[in-house]
């Protein structure tokens, strides 16, 4: 080791143990192989450890300024071979840290967290989800113990610090290599990284501070939700570990499918059968609404549980009527439509007196023989419909 130590690193011989970390991690930084490719560079880099090993060590340090052997006679050696020297230095170089056993560790963890979210399922009516409504449910989650108050110890009992780990949380692992020793920080399998143990825990929860507890709480449905739409509780979820912050309970609402009417969106569908005769010569239908199955002996007078439905002479089946604003409110205001489509119901029995009455209708409409008109299948474009209205005029 012919070059001196100092001017290997760029440091002064009175400087510090700070200064002379600095300088070693500029240099590795500068040296280090896997960011030099310089083949020269791997000899450099091996020659500024060699000096921060003697420089960083004290007692290697004052032998080298007395001019004596820093190794204690045996001999330089390879790269990393001196007994002070450690592979978390070069990753210090690269990542910073303290140089004590692989930079700065994560500490222990928090027996204290908070806990996951819940999710459950509700099925409701499609008044329900139109109006809004307010249910009561029973939830099974994690609740805090009351037995030990949340911190898992039993009475009297409490948390200790960890003596493997001396409340670190975490245990040092060194490894040698051809690069020296490596020293990694893992969890301490004592205290299971909280860096304290419980010697008698709590016979309730078993030292996790909750317990499972089913309890009942009332979700307020709010009016127009759809299949799919989630309502958050918030902190009504499962309480955490050591009896931490509860996560929240999202209600996942699933409308059941209605008799009458069907939803897309905000809007209503429903199909109302008419007869034959009934659509030629028109009539008035009482069609029940929406608010019929939400209505009670207690509700306001003025509620419109039927309309009144106007078939119009000459009524063909599939004609749509909307009404507008009948349909389900919406989560950011306004209300949807009722679209009723008529179908017209052809009688499929007659006696001799229908029979000879139809014959005769027939018989002054022409229509004994009718040819038929044949037309393309399938829905019109809006352009072939515009085409059909301008032809009509």
């Amino acid at each position: 080791m012919s070059q001196d130590l100092y001017d290997l690193l760029g440091v002064s011989r009175d400087a510090d143990a700070d200064a002379i970390k600095k300088a070693y991690r500029k240099a590795a930084r500068q040296y280090h192989p896997d960011v030099n490719p310089d083949p020269a560079s791997k000899e450099k880099f091996g020659e500024v450890s060699r000096a921060y090993e003697v420089l960083s060590d004290p007692q290697k340090r004052a032998a080298y300024d007395r001019g004596g052997d820093p190794f204690g006679g045996a001999g330089a050696g390879g790269f990393g071979q001196g007994a002070g020297f450690s592979f978390t230095d070069i990753m210090d170089a690269f990542f910073g840290g303290s140089g004590q056993g692989g930079g700065q560790g994560r500490g222990p963890r928090p027996r204290v967290r908070r806990g996951q979210d819940a999710l459950i399922r509700l099925e409701i009516d499609l008044a329900e989800a139109a109006f809004g409504v307010a249910r009561e449910l029973k939830v099974d989650t994690a609740v805090t113990c009351t037995t030990c108050g949340g911190d898992g110890a039993a009475q009297g009992s409490h948390p200790v610090p960890c003596e493997t780990c001396r409340g670190q949380g975490e245990v040092a692992h060194v490894q040698r290599s051809f690069l020296g020793e490596i020293r990694t920080l893992r969890p301490c399998a004592a205290c299971r990284g909280f860096g304290t143990v419980i010697p008698e825990p709590c016979r309730e929860c078993s030292g996790d501070g909750r317990v499972r507890s089913r309890r009942a709480l009332t979700v307020k449905i709010p009016a127009g939700v759809d299949t799919g739409t989630r309502v958050q509780l918030a902190e009504e979820g499962e309480v955490g570990p050591g009896g931490g912050p509860a996560g929240d309970l999202y209600v996942e609402i699933h409308v059941a499918p209605h008799d009458v009417f069907t939803r897309s969106g905000n809007d209503l569908h429903c199909t109302v059968t008419v007869p034959m005769t009934a659509a030629a010569l028109g009539t008035t239908l009482t069609i029940p609404t929406l608010e019929a199955d939400v209505a009670s002996e207690d509700s306001d007078p003025e509620l419109e549980t039927s309309f009144e439905l106007e078939v119009r002479p000459g009524t063909q089946s599939g004609m749509e009527q909307v009404l507008r604003g009948r349909g389900v409110p919406g989560l950011r205001g306004g209300r949807g439509d009722l679209i009723v489509t008529v179908a017209v119901e052809t009688p499929g029995r007659l006696d001799a007196r229908q029979e000879e009455l139809l014959r005769e209708l027939a018989a002054l409409r022409g229509e004994e023989a009718p040819d038929g008109q044949v037309r393309p299948g399938g829905a019109k474009s809006v352009f072939g419909r515009l085409r059909d209205a301008f032809n009509a005029h």
